[in-house]
């Protein structure tokens, strides 16, 4: 089959590779020469792990191109959004201008019988005003949301974990002839994970945009609850890391996601619960989700109470104090700054006095550019250099894995705040370091 895929960042780039490596015939487009002109000399324009490996291997195949222009989507049967949504400047609403754009731009080269195939996370109600504009057209949308994590966005692709088709339907909910033959296309692009097995959740437009936003919210939820209990458990001196274990026990919560620390982060959770809540007060339902606002509120306290602790292990103040930041990407295993918590960590101790030097496997460079006025290293040990406090902002293996002592060598005073809980409080405090952690005596 012919796909486009519209939109190359994040999503739309891992979708157009991995669809080629399933057998499809894929161009994927973009409005930016200097994205577009690194995805077709193989080159992937941010870091994921696996995704490198497999451009190589697709562009050997001759199945995937890329191009600027919009009129390459012709002659293509699927046409898959996956521009951006970001939240708009001053409100929590989601910025729809981007899904707009390209959809305007694709229609004049739709053909009868072609499908629409949104994958871009918007508020319910925004398909079912894409699918009006196509009426008469011959042409089909269907709603068909993603759930890739940054990290394994390859895996989550070639072997998701469900798929789930917004299909048109009729009055009853019962899927229309035009639904029918979209869910046929869809199951052809699909075969390969269908035919493992993969669960299938056939459904209408409202549900379908309802699903990620409602996963990411509940995910969310979980995160700040076990945030929740650290700022308990910070007052009456109990241990949140124990916490999550016992109650992880029980299978109708499961441990998964109950790791207290510096919160969540990234282009996905904060703007889409925000968005979330904006849409269900423009539906006449906000108290459904008010539940939202604390769950934000929780998370963006622990940044602050991050500061807070590294200002305690410096005898009670951070001005003029050398303080290493490890990690400046949003989660391991990707260079996405957007809303992270390292970054804001490191900025609001800048601003407080101290002399900030923050590193990161792969995110330098993205950092550098947003943040141009802290200092940045290529390592953990040349951060640390003569450092007053070392703080642990992202879980990178290397950081979990480094030795007390190496670093200690290199520090001026051993004081560490463990931003993730990560790291074993006995084998640092063992090595003569001062060890505060979020949630932990």
């Amino acid at each position: 089959m012919r796909i486009s895929v519209i939109g190359c960042g994040y999503l739309g780039a891992v979708h157009a590779a991995s669809m080629a490596s399933l057998g499809h015939d894929v161009v994927g487009i973009d409005v930016d020469p200097g994205k577009v002109a690194r995805l077709a000399a193989g080159t992937a324009p941010f870091y994921e792990p696996g995704l490198p490996e497999l451009l190589a291997e697709v562009g050997r195949t001759g199945r995937l191109t890329f191009s600027t222009d919009m009129a390459a989507a012709a002659g293509a049967t699927v046409h898959f959004l996956c521009v951006g949504t970001p939240q708009k400047h001053g409100e929590f609403r989601a910025d729809l201008s981007y899904v707009e754009s390209a959809f305007e731009a694709l229609r004049p080269h739709l053909a009868p019988g072609d499908v629409v195939a949104g994958k871009s996370t918007v508020p319910v109600g925004t398909a079912e005003d894409l699918a009006a504009r196509l009426a008469g057209s011959g042409a089909s949308l269907v709603w068909n949301p993603e759930f890739l994590r940054e990290g394994f966005a390859v895996q989550d692709t070639l072997h998701p974990d469900r798929l789930v088709y917004g299909l048109p339907t009729d009055d009853e909910g019962v899927p229309t002839p035009e639904g029918d033959a979209a869910r046929a296309l869809l199951d052809e692009v699909y075969a390969a994970p269908l035919s493992e097995g993969t669960p299938l959740v056939v459904t209408d437009y409202a549900t379908s945009q309802l699903v990620k936003v409602a996963a990411n919210s509940f995910l969310a939820t979980k995160i700040s609850f076990i945030n929740a209990m650290a700022e308990l458990c910070e007052a009456t001196g109990a241990d949140v890391t124990s916490l999550a274990d016992a109650i992880g026990y029980d299978a109708r919560i499961g441990r998964r996601f109950l790791n207290a620390g510096l919160g969540f982060g990234g282009g996905c959770l904060p703007k889409d619960i925000r968005a979330f809540m904006a849409r269900a007060g423009e539906l006449g339902v906000d108290q459904a989700l008010s539940f939202l606002r604390e769950v934000d509120a929780i998370n963006m306290r622990r940044r602050v109470r991050m500061v807070d602790l590294a200002r305690e292990v410096s005898a009670g103040s951070i001005v003029g104090k050398r303080v290493a930041v490890l990690g400046a990407a949003f989660k391991p295993n990707s260079d996405d700054i957007r809303d992270s918590p390292a970054l804001s960590v490191a900025a609001q101790m800048q601003l407080q006095g101290a002399h900030v030097t923050v590193t990161d496997p792969q995110a330098v460079e993205n950092a550098r550019a947003k943040w141009p006025d802290l200092k940045y290293a290529a390592t953990a040990l040349e951060a640390a250099q003569d450092a007053d406090v070392v703080v642990l902002a992202t879980e990178w293996d290397e950081y979990r894995d480094m030795v007390p002592e190496d670093l200690g060598e290199v520090v001026a005073h051993r004081a560490i705040v463990d931003g993730r809980n990560v790291l074993d409080p006995k084998v640092w405090r063992a090595a003569g370091w001062t060890y505060r952690a979020l949630g932990r005596p």
